[in-house]
This record gives C-alpha cells, sequence and structure tokens, in this order.
C-alpha cells in the first residue's frame, strides 16, 4: 500500500478493501462506518485542487436536486479535497450499486429494442442533467475547464494539439486539418445562432453509466466542463457507431434527451461533426498516455481520420 493511499484513508477514517481501477485517477472501494465508498487518488497536474472542488460542489448539488449521482463525502476534518502533497490530492464520493451499461470495444448486450430502450433512458438522464444543471446558483470561485470552440479546435485543446499525432501520416493530417478548419467555422455559426451551452459531463460513456434495478447512475464526472451540450450527446454515441442498431439507438437517445428539453434539428444535424471533435480530443489525449507507435494511438488515430474523411464528405 503506498503511502499517499495510507495517508488518505487515514483522512476519511477508512478501511481499505481494494482497487477498482488505476488509470487517470486511482479509483479504491473502501469503507466507512461499515459501508462502501469510493475513494479516488487524482492524477497529479490534471486538475487543480480548486476545479476538483468545483467538480464535487456540481455533483453535490445535483445529488440535492434528486439526480442519482455520487455525493462527496468529507473527511473528518470536513474537508472535501484532501491535499497528499502538492501536486496530488484525494477525495472521496458515496458508493454506486450496479454495474455498467457495457464496456467500449464490446458490442452493446441486448436485442436491438433493448438496446435502443436503454439509450432511450441514457438521453432522458443527460436531459435531466442539463435541465437540473441550468437552475443550480454557481458557488463562487467555480471554476472547470471549457469543452468550448478553444478546447476542441483552438490552438491548444484541452486534450493536446491533435492533428501533431505522430501516427497520422501526412495526407492524414492534412485531412485532420482541413476537417478542423470546416468544423471551426460551423461551430461558430451554431455557437451565434444560440448554441446550447452549460456545464456538461464530457464523458457518458458505457463505463460511466451504471444501471441497478433500472435505474441509470452517472458516475466519473472528472472531465466535467463547460461546453456545447451537444458534445454531450455526441460522447454518448461515440462507442454506438459500429452497432448494427446504430441509428435505432441514436433516435431512441435523441427521443429520450428530447422528452425532456429541446433540441433544435440543426443540432441534430451537428451531431457527426461533434462525434468527430470527440474523435478528434480522444486523438490528442491518447499521445502523452500511451506509446506513440503503439496499437492505441493508431487505433484512436484511424478512427479520427475516418471521421474527418466522413466529415468532408469522403
Amino acid at each position: 500500500m503506498s503511502p499517499f493511499l495510507k495517508q488518505a484513508l487515514k483522512a476519511w477514517g477508512a478501511q481499505h478493501v481494494r482497487m477498482i481501477k488505476d488509470r487517470e485517477n486511482a479509483v479504491h472501494e473502501v469503507r466507512i462506518a461499515g459501508k462502501p465508498a469510493a475513494l479516488r487518488l487524482h492524477r497529479p497536474g490534471y486538475q487543480s485542487k480548486a476545479a476538483i472542488r468545483s467538480e464535487l460542489d456540481w455533483m453535490a448539488a445535483l445529488a440535492e436536486q434528486g439526480m442519482r449521482v455520487p455525493s462527496p463525502i468529507p473527511t473528518t476534518e470536513g474537508d472535501l479535497v484532501f491535499s497528499l502533497d502538492a501536486d496530488q490530492c484525494a477525495t472521496m464520493v458515496s458508493w454506486v450499486e450496479g454495474a455498467p451499461i457495457g464496456e467500449s470495444g464490446v458490442p452493446l448486450d441486448g436485442s436491438p429494442d433493448d438496446q435502443a430502450a436503454l439509450y432511450r433512458k441514457v438521453g432522458a438522464e443527460l436531459a435531466k442533467l442539463h435541465n437540473l444543471t441550468d437552475d443550480i446558483p454557481l458557488p463562487e470561485g467555480f471554476t472547470r475547464h471549457r469543452w468550448d470552440i478553444p478546447g476542441l479546435l483552438g490552438d491548444d485543446p484541452f486534450w493536446g494539439r491533435f492533428w501533431e499525432c505522430p501516427a497520422l501520416r501526412e495526407d492524414e493530417r492534412n485531412l485532420v486539418l482541413r476537417a478542423r478548419a470546416v468544423a471551426h467555422d460551423l461551430a461558430s455559426v451554431y455557437l451565434e445562432n444560440g448554441a446550447d451551452f452549460g456545464l456538461i459531463h464530457a464523458d457518458v460513456l458505457r463505463e460511466n453509466v451504471f444501471i441497478h434495478k433500472g435505474l441509470l447512475t452517472l458516475i466519473d464526472f472528472d472531465d466535467a466542463g463547460f461546453g456545447f451540450r451537444l458534445y454531450d450527446l455526441a460522447v454518448m454515441m461515440s462507442q454506438n457507431e459500429q452497432e448494427p442498431a446504430y441509428e435505432a439507438i441514436k433516435a431512441a437517445a435523441l427521443a429520450g434527451y428530447r422528452e425532456h428539453r429541446a433540441l433544435s434539428q440543426e443540432a441534430e444535424d451537428l451531431l457527426p461533426m461533434f462525434l468527430m471533435l470527440r474523435r478528434f480530443a480522444s486523438m490528442g489525449w491518447a499521445v502523452p498516455r500511451y506509446d506513440p507507435t503503439g496499437p492505441e494511438v493508431a487505433s484512436y488515430t484511424q478512427k479520427a481520420v475516418i471521421a474527418a474523411r466522413n466529415f468532408l464528405g469522403g
């Protein structure tokens, strides 16, 4: 057990059960007074302490409004964010029962009708998230990164300069740069026309949607920030593009969303572009995390290239 883990357990008076995952953050199952909880040791350098506190403030406000999300748990001293050293901190949130609705690269369970019904629920849950968020007054000092035009397509995107990915061939790089320029213009017009913009989860992947007794819970708000609400919908659909029932899943997800929140036809028509923006962002995300010459970066790169080619009409 690492010294940081021991330090965090002591701060909450918790007992360690097991490590759940060690990716962006090291997440551990622990017990406090006999009840399960999730302890996160945050990746150094990704989010500031103020940004992590803001994430927890948002989650707490959503939970207070009845949204099924993890709730922050303070230390024995009452702190929501516990500093382990100058660069790393720990937080704890309530345990979420159930299991993810699926995982990346694995075909979605169930019949096409089952899949559509599931994603109708996911779409509805996203709409509820956006609706509740619009009514939550953000506290002074609230700070999160931005999934806006500069954050997705600017000179220094939040997840990195994706067009510099070493796995891109020169012709592919030129293709991605052309698609980036066109998308920048279209996104600018969309924003000028009143795009739905605000706090978003930004990572509603299958692994981050838990289901228990038919009810959904969104977890892992680590990438949450200010951005296009359409980006949330694009991320939600990004793992389904290879599903045979993709069109039915998409239609059901958008219908579920529209049951609770308006979504214009203009926005729906831009969904493929925002799917491409997610592919671009993921390509940038992958480069510092994997061997640049390895299969992971190659996979992210080819998905981005295919998206750019389709976006530009082949």
